[in-house]
């Protein structure tokens, strides 16, 4: 029975990895940028809107970068959407006033009560809107001058429904813990967005930085919260009606990432267990809808990509305890190992999807790709966390949409000395703590049978679990 669990949780990482394989191998048939000029011929009329809660650090510069947005002002409306309960209020009030004074149209709009939450919140400004056009920004981004002349031009085509940029990164060389975020938020942008899009397969709005046709909203059925992933799910139900998306990985928004584990954690938990609501709700009807067999897939893979972590769990926890059956009762055989090691091939995927991402984007990629091995070993140590989001989700178990906190951190960490800091970590920590020990306790197995193939991998898992533990402690400290 363990070797059977075993055996079908590599085979299902092996399936997701194969998925990535095929990614990859389709970006090295198009590894260059296409490059969008600004299109200045194309203005119709734009609302921007920035849905807010509590974002005293940074929505001051938010609400400055779009209003310095090279559009025709009489063409373009800024909605504030701001259901903050802090001092978040009287700065956006008093940044309202002195644009108003410089006739930019822009409107603090507050509500009652947050119901819904950010879907709520843009469902309710969509009531008020008056562009054709809907662009959303998080707190957190800055989007360039330029962004609304590049990013329009694709709506020359009617059916085009969602434009979508890629996520830069304000603040990824400020730890550890923001170069592993940026280096996998690259690898989905600059691989799994632009692939699937390159294939006609269908790809998501991420939340922020891209632009809505209102019509597509209104057709898909609005904003809807019955997910915490309510930009996952209208991209999907849009698609479905038959829009078409588009995704321009040559525009970069800069963003935040979370600067504490904490965020990251609220960050993760939400978007793992919004992506398992969203496909329990849209799968089925994904796979009775038209589509070609080849979206339906791709399509299938996306929306279950984080049911991974489930299987990972499985493997870290027998990896060992076959081991010590091998060598003191002789079964699982040899054989038994050798068609587990096929699963490499699935890591074959994943690591040239990076490679490709990094190769992209940066120049000195080759140096940026020796965090691999720690990025992989953290994504592994956040299995246990999102494990838990996984279950919640798959149990129907309502939760409220947390943010994450912006800290405007853009090069020196201050995130603990802020009033959004948070030292507490939750139970979880204490689980991850035990697989970091428990991982230790099957490095000495490997080594007391001399399993030496087999110790990369229990280092890998030691690593992740490590890693993660380390990152609760500095939270702890506010470091």
């Amino acid at each position: 029975m363990i070797a059977a669990l075993y055996a079908i949780a590599m085979f299902v990482l092996l399936v997701f990895g194969l998925n990535m394989l095929w990614l990859a191998f389709n970006h090295a048939k198009h590894d260059r940028f296409e490059l969008v000029a600004p299109d200045d011929q194309f203005e119709p009329y734009v609302t921007i809107q920035l849905p807010l809660y509590n974002e005293s650090l940074v929505a001051g510069r938010l609400i400055d970068a779009c209003a310095s947005i090279d559009y025709p002002r009489e063409k373009l409306e800024i909605q504030i959407l701001d259901d903050s309960n802090d001092e978040t209020v009287e700065i956006v009030a008093r940044k309202v006033n002195e644009w108003r004074k410089s006739r930019v149209n822009i409107q603090h709009i507050r509500r009652l009560d947050r119901t819904g939450f950010k879907a709520g919140a843009l469902q309710h400004g969509l009531r008020f809107a008056t562009g054709d056009f809907i662009a959303i920004f998080d707190a957190d981004f800055l989007p360039p001058p330029d962004y609304l002349r590049k990013l329009l031009s694709p709506f020359r085509d009617e059916h085009v429904g969602m434009v979508q940029a890629r996520w830069g990164h304000l603040n990824s060389h400020e730890s550890l813990l923001t170069r592993l975020q940026a280096f996998g938020l690259d690898m989905h942008f600059a691989i799994e967005q632009r692939v699937r899009n390159l294939k006609g397969c269908f790809i998501t709005f991420n939340g922020t930085a891209g632009i809505w046709r209102r019509s597509c909203i209104e057709d898909a059925g609005g904003w809807q919260a019955d997910t915490l992933t309510e930009d996952l799910d209208l991209s999907y139900r849009a698609q479905l009606r038959g829009w078409k998306f588009t995704f321009i990985p040559s525009v970069e928004v800069p963003a935040e990432v979370p600067a504490d584990m904490n965020g990251f954690r609220i960050q993760q938990f939400r978007w793992t267990k919004g992506a398992v609501q969203t496909a329990m709700k849209l799968l089925p009807q994904l796979w009775k809808s038209d589509q070609s067999l080849k979206i339906k897939t791709e399509g299938t893979f996306q929306l279950t990509a984080h049911l991974v972590f489930p299987f990972i769990i499985i493997v870290v926890l027998l990896h060992a305890p076959l081991l010590y059956l091998k060598n003191v009762v002789g079964a699982p055989a040899e054989l038994y190992f050798g068609l587990m090691g096929l699963g490499l091939i699935g890591f074959a995927g994943f690591f040239l999807a990076n490679v490709f991402s990094q190769r992209v984007l940066y120049p000195d990629w080759v140096s940026r790709l020796s965090i691999f091995p720690t990025f992989l070993a953290g994504t592994m140590g956040l299995a246990a966390s999102n494990l838990v989001a996984i279950g919640q989700a798959l149990r129907g178990k309502q939760s409220a949409f947390i943010r994450t906190p912006k800290y405007s951190s853009t090069g020196v960490s201050r995130w603990a000395s802020t009033r959004y800091a948070s030292r507490r970590v939750p139970v979880i920590a204490w689980f991850e703590f035990f697989l970091a020990i428990y991982c230790t306790a099957g490095v000495g197995i490997i080594i007391y049978f001399q399993e030496w193939a087999a110790l990369p991998f229990q280092l890998l898992f030691l690593g992740g679990f490590a890693l993660i533990t380390h990152f609760n402690f500095r939270q702890i400290r506010g470091t």
